[in-house]
């Protein structure tokens, strides 16, 4: 499909007015059934927000885009690599490390990987950094998409195991992972006063409806972490 595409508002980010996409770094091939489309002899892929939470965050009004050409991104919650592809097609030079613990989705990144060479899957438990932190570093920016209880505690030992050098940290919160019956709003106001208690201070928060109910982006500035200790 031939249209016309221009530079979006952050490097490695395009549109044609109305869609996102990023310059296919593997061309002719889809990650997840997404539209190709051409223009000037560049192939680009159709940035879907409603299979990916870090394009729905751009649409609704990101400030900070920490991912650059060259960067190291430490992707923790990595599935099969939706969103990890689009990543990785805006670092075309750096690397994307992904992080995945369950080995369905797991087996569909490690495919992914073998056609793009600036992503290494990495089979652990977010949990854990420390069983994986020599692959990740050094980190530029952090990217966390875990759905379930204890979303701050893994950001912040991560955090601790390897500071990315942006400063910066995006964290997507799934308000019934924290807790099925409160209120979303009264959730997403605990999370953030909890990256606050452990030295991280949320520089935005961006609502991902209606791409994602109950769902909050929300970018963080890492100051001193301070993660639980477990023996």
């Amino acid at each position: 499909m031939m249209v016309q595409v221009k530079s979006g508002r952050f490097d490695g980010v395009f549109t044609d007015g109305s869609r996102l996409m990023t310059r296919n770094l593997d061309p002719g091939r889809k990650v997840y059934d997404e539209d190709l489309v051409f223009d000037g002899g560049e192939e680009y892929r159709v940035w879907d927000p409603r299979r990916s939470k870090l394009a729905a965050a751009i649409l609704n009004g990101l400030e900070s885009f920490p991912f650059e050409r060259g960067g190291r991104v430490l992707y923790l919650g990595a599935a099969s690599g939706t969103t990890a592809s689009h990543v990785s097609d805006v670092c075309p030079a750096g690397m994307v490390h992904c992080v995945e613990v369950a080995s369905r989705p797991f087996r569909d990144l490690i495919a992914l990987c073998e056609r793009r060479k600036n992503m290494v899957p990495i089979l652990a438990d977010a949990g854990k950094p420390a069983t994986y932190a020599n692959l990740a570093q050094p980190a530029d920016v952090i990217y966390q998409d875990i759905a379930q209880r204890d979303q701050v505690e893994l950001l912040v030992r991560n955090v601790e195991a390897i500071p990315p050098s942006s400063g910066l940290a995006l964290l997507m919160v799934k308000a019934r992972s924290v807790d099925v019956s409160a209120n979303p709003a009264k959730i997403f106001s605990k999370v953030e006063r909890e990256l606050q208690s452990r030295g991280l201070d949320v520089v935005q928060r961006i609502d991902l409806a209606p791409y994602e109910r109950d769902h909050e982006a929300m970018i963080v500035r890492l100051g001193t972490a301070k993660a639980t200790v477990v023996s």
